[in-house]
């Protein structure tokens, strides 16, 4: 059972619109999103790259700046050390590429996620001392890696950690809360207590993308040459799932605004390969059609494999490492499906259904892609969920959540049962022994403080809308909130008392329902639903009026232009 919801936030939106030059609609529209007061809006509708913040105000940038450019100038060779997700790989080549463009002596390593789990360790350590190593450099991982980081001091190595992760802490006696931060010679983190950074809320490789600005300012360099580099960040922010807000917004505007005149072969490749270069590049292609691609080299294989990509310099080459991704991409879709059957099946067949927080133990499902089903999961069963599975030592797991349950912090509550974790509000990883499992199960929902009212999705709607205002215009001027994702998500539309017709399932997987949609005024509408397409179309058949929540766009087909709505809810 769903909650709808209708926003009723309050302002003068005549008066906004009329200020900004847009319909009162879309004045109600931002502040749906908590954009107010001028500074905001202005930042919003036209935030441009000189309204990102001074890299020099985040805390160890300075500090870091200053090491980083003395290893350059003395020539000692530094090691990227980053994740293997998409925001991992980008924000190692960020690092590589602005570093070694201006001299310095860098290569990288991505752990592996089978035999090395995430982030650093001390056999990444004891390679780089093996390899003669002066500095290790971290993005995306390291705020967690305490003992790994004191490892590679002992060893005589410079740590510098760059991470936007929530920092891990401890608990006192009296409940308060105290940062445990890795004995690192400089930390980069946003989300540091002492950080003062106005926004927080950027992805490993906005952190990066900031570390470069700083550096290349130090050094005296054109800071413009960078911008290069802004459309790997697009993806990276997209695919990392963070707030599309502030200096987030801005830097996947920015990317998308120049991702078709992008240098990088292997970017290019990879736009190609889903021709992607005729089309309107929004961050949806992004999220589910890019990034998946980089995704899935560091899932089935080595994440090295879309770092060389990136670097390649041979376009023949770069089409068919492009190629190789893809297919890998369609191998993960398939596993990914099988591993969601049995998970349902589990939950379904056993009492995990009345658990408030899900645990699933799939032994033989492929490590990799436990993230993906926990979401999947969250999705159908809108509770918190980890995936767990067995790996080469011990059992290793993905968790993703939902808006009430922070993740990382109940996740801390009962650390002593891992043997390795990390994460933030919506998404953990974690690594513990197999007669611990069942035992994390009973723990974490012991600790489960959520409500039934908590497990219940709300749909929040932006405005009722009836069908005679949707029209090109509308669909025009909803332009202007692009880039979607969480934080600023796709305006949601609703309105009741529709008739529905021509009920019929299309597709070449026979996964969308078309039909057309009346209202009393006898306005039609085509619309279109994707989703349990046969559940779907069995609760519209049997009603004589519903409601329903869409969003409107433009079809286009054989050169013919029509409206039409995406269900979204159905009442």
């Amino acid at each position: 059972m769903e909650r709808w919801v209708l926003l009723r936030k309050g302002a003068d939106f005549e008066a906004i619109g009329k200020k900004y030059q847009i319909s009162p609609r879309l004045a109600c529209l931002i502040r749906n999103r908590d954009v107010v007061g001028d500074e905001q809006i202005q930042q919003y509708l036209y935030g441009e790259l000189s309204d990102i913040s001074d890299p020099f105000l985040m805390k160890g940038v300075k500090e870091g700046v200053e090491i980083l450019k003395q290893k350059v100038q003395e020539g000692k060779t530094i090691r990227i050390i980053s994740d293997y997700d998409v925001d991992g790989v980008v924000s190692n080549y960020i690092l590589w590429k602005a570093i070694h463009d201006l001299g310095g002596k860098i290569d990288f390593q991505i752990p592996d996620r089978m035999k090395d789990g995430y982030g650093i360790n001390e056999n990444i350590i004891e390679k780089a001392v093996e390899d003669q190593i002066d500095t290790i450099l971290t993005c995306d991982n390291g705020i967690a890696a305490a003992d790994a980081v004191a490892y590679g001091k002992e060893h005589g190595l410079t740590m510098i950690i760059t991470d936007h992760h929530d920092v891990p802490f401890d608990t006192d006696e009296a409940g308060v809360r105290k940062e445990v931060l890795p004995p690192a010679d400089v930390v980069i983190n946003p989300k540091q207590e002492a950080c003062n950074y106005p926004y927080p809320l950027l992805c490993g490789a906005g952190v990066a993308f900031q570390f470069m600005r700083a550096f290349y300012q130090a050094m005296e360099e054109d800071e413009s040459q960078l911008e290069e580099l802004l459309s790997m960040l697009a993806i990276a922010t997209v695919c990392d799932v963070v707030d599309l807000t502030g200096e987030n917004r801005i830097f996947v505007k920015e990317g998308l605004r120049r991702i078709k005149d992008t240098q990088n072969i292997g970017l290019k490749a990879l736009l190609n390969v889903h021709d992607l270069m005729d089309k309107q590049i929004q961050s949806y292609a992004l999220g589910f059609i890019v990034g998946p691609c980089i995704n899935a080299s560091g899932r089935l294989d080595t994440a090295k494999r879309a770092l060389e990509l990136l670097e390649v310099k041979n376009r023949r080459e770069a089409v068919m490492m492009a190629e190789d991704l893809k297919a890998l991409n369609d191998s993960r879709k398939e596993m990914t499906e099988k591993g969601v059957e049995q998970a349902v099946e589990q939950i379904e067949t056993t009492d995990l259904k009345e658990d408030r927080v899900l645990v699933v133990y799939l032994q033989d499902c492929h490590e990799s892609i436990a993230g993906i089903i926990a979401g999947r999961l969250k999705e159908k069963y809108y509770k918190p969920v980890f995936v767990l599975t067995q790996g080469e030592h011990g059992v290793k797991g993905s968790g993703r959540s939902i808006e009430s349950y922070h993740m990382f912090e109940e996740m801390c509550k009962c650390r002593a049962l891992f043997t390795k974790f990390g994460g933030h509000k919506l998404a953990a990883g974690l690594s513990l022994e197999e007669e611990n499992v069942e035992r994390f199960r009973r723990t974490i929902n012991e600790l489960c403080e959520l409500t039934s009212q908590d497990l219940m999705p709300k749909v929040s709607i932006d405005m009722q809308l009836p069908l005679a205002y949707v029209t090109e215009e509308l669909i025009e001027e909803l332009e202007l909130l692009e880039p979607f994702g969480k934080g600023n998500t796709k305006p949601l539309f609703a309105e009741k008392n529709l008739k529905v017709q021509n009920l019929r399932v299309i597709g070449k997987n026979q996964n969308v329902l078309k039909f057309q949609v009346l209202d009393r005024n006898g306005r039609k509408m085509e619309a279109i639903y994707f989703g349990e397409v046969q559940e779907c179309m069995e609760y519209l058949q049997g009603k004589e009026e519903v409601a329903l929540t869409f969003y409107p766009s433009v079809n286009e087909y054989r050169g013919n232009k029509s409206i039409q709505i995406t269900v979204v809810n159905y009442q």
